[in-house]
């Protein structure tokens, strides 16, 4: 049976539901099918192509002026874009792989569909690929048929049908496509399943597409359920958000079973897009991190993610909040502040202010304030304490982060330590009851 274009009327609700729907076009067999599907379900003019130029192969800018031609000749309007893909450690297909999506997801507006035309044969490798990385049920689960990118979504509506058909129905059409040289090359791990192991597997179990789709399936749902018993354990541990990343309490989290344990972390992280912690993670957390004695600060750090505990709380934070390490020269910069406007500290973090009555600082007319970061030494009588203090006692009560001490801007009047951030003003700088006061918040990008 080969493919017809037909057979993508089931989308049709959601195509026409779309702000705007947009096709992935490479310019191979598979997007060229996809987009003359969509041309005679569609119309030419209800949909654009988006042509991704890699810059990685001698051939690229003819591949572009390829699928120029062929929008041209159906037309379909095309927008095409270049990217540069520089190899992070993961390999240069995944690189491109991220440049290409980096470039999708600026395309989409808010329930604009992007159209992708991985098939079944796709899955299978995917499904190969992640089952020989060792993959969990969310890897096996492959690759789904819709998801959300950005503030739209993507919508592969070829999933279900093989390599084999669309090229039965693109034969039928008298379609021409980019042949990519780098598809042969072998060194690259889902070219050599496409190329050595699936054919074999083909061989012995001819209907071997459907099988491993039938088990992603069987996978994808067996992670549904983990990810709602995830949902559920989260809420138990009263996750919060902090001044940076957020926090859940060690005491509910230590108290569920280790699968619990290892299922919520990996959930956690997928709630705020970040990447997922793998195996070794998980298990250097889980036997390392969390049964840490009680005045250590262990860390661990994975991508661009990074877990501490601090207080009773586990944090789940960006791997760059050290950018104010004891070393940096942000520390030994004074900023003058007016004190009449938010002003935007070196780390990106803000000085909100607000006026109001009978609270906050109290700034002398015809002044200003110095913000200068922690040098050591510093003391302080916070408003209505008997005495004064060191800054590290003051902020290990008042419960600041450790990761967060060195950020924390001092505002200085006339010399004098007034306040710092917002944990406190300076006794001699508080305002009396009917005065009006300047209240701060130290405010970050969230």
């Amino acid at each position: 049976m080969s493919f017809d274009p037909d057979y993508l009327a089931a989308h049709l609700p959601k195509l026409r539901e779309a702000g705007h729907c947009y096709v992935g076009y490479s310019g191979g067999l598979d997007s060229h099918v996809l987009l003359h599907a969509l041309v005679s379900l569609l119309g030419s003019e209800s949909f654009t192509a988006v042509h991704i130029n890699h810059q990685l192969s001698p051939n690229a800018e003819s591949w572009q002026q390829h699928c120029q031609a062929c929008c041209d000749a159906l037309g379909v309007p095309m927008m095409s874009e270049s990217v540069t893909v520089e190899n992070s450690g993961q390999g240069m297909e995944q690189a491109a792989r991220e440049a290409r999506y980096t470039v999708f997801e600026k395309v989409l507006n808010e329930s604009d569909l992007m159209l992708l035309a991985h098939h079944a044969d796709d899955q299978v490798e995917t499904v190969l690929y992640r089952l020989l990385r060792g993959s969990g049920t969310k890897g096996l689960a492959g690759i789904p048929m819709n998801r959300s990118l950005g503030v739209g979504e993507i919508l592969r509506p070829l999933l279900p049908y093989t390599r084999i058909q669309l090229e039965a129905y693109a034969a039928t059409q008298g379609l021409q496509w980019i042949e990519d040289e780098s598809n042969q090359d072998t060194t690259f791990d889902r070219n050599f399943l496409r190329q050595k192991v699936v054919p074999i597997l083909a061989e012995r179990w001819p209907d071997y597409a459907a099988r491993v789709t039938h088990s992603a399936a069987l996978c994808a749902e067996t992670d549904q359920l983990a990810e709602i018993l995830a949902a559920q354990d989260l809420a138990a541990v009263y996750e919060r958000a902090e001044r940076i990343g957020w926090s859940v309490a060690l005491e509910p989290l230590m108290a569920l079973d280790v699968s619990r344990q290892a299922n919520l972390l990996r959930h956690w992280a997928g709630q705020h897009q970040l990447p997922l912690p793998g195996h070794r993670i998980i298990e250097t957390v889980l036997h390392e991190l969390l049964p840490a004695r009680q005045d250590a600060e262990p860390l661990v750090t994975w991508g661009s993610v990074q877990l501490r505990r601090y207080q009773k709380h586990l944090h789940l934070l960006p791997l760059d909040i050290d950018i104010f390490n004891e070393s940096s020269e942000a520390l030994n910069n004074e900023l003058e502040w007016d004190v009449k406007s938010d002003l935007l500290l070196p780390d990106g973090s803000e000085l909100l202010i607000s006026v109001e009555q009978g609270k906050g600082l109290k700034i002398p007319e015809g002044h200003g304030a110095t913000i200068r970061f922690r040098s050591g030494g510093e003391r302080c009588k916070p408003a209505g304490r008997n005495g004064s203090n060191t800054l590290k006692k003051l902020f290990q009560e008042y419960g600041l982060e450790p990761w967060l001490r060195n950020r924390v801007p001092l505002i200085y009047i006339q010399g004098q330590l007034a306040a710092v951030g917002d944990l406190w003003v300076c006794d001699e700088f508080a305002v009396e009851e009917g005065e009006q006061g300047i209240v701060l918040q130290w405010s970050f990008p969230s």
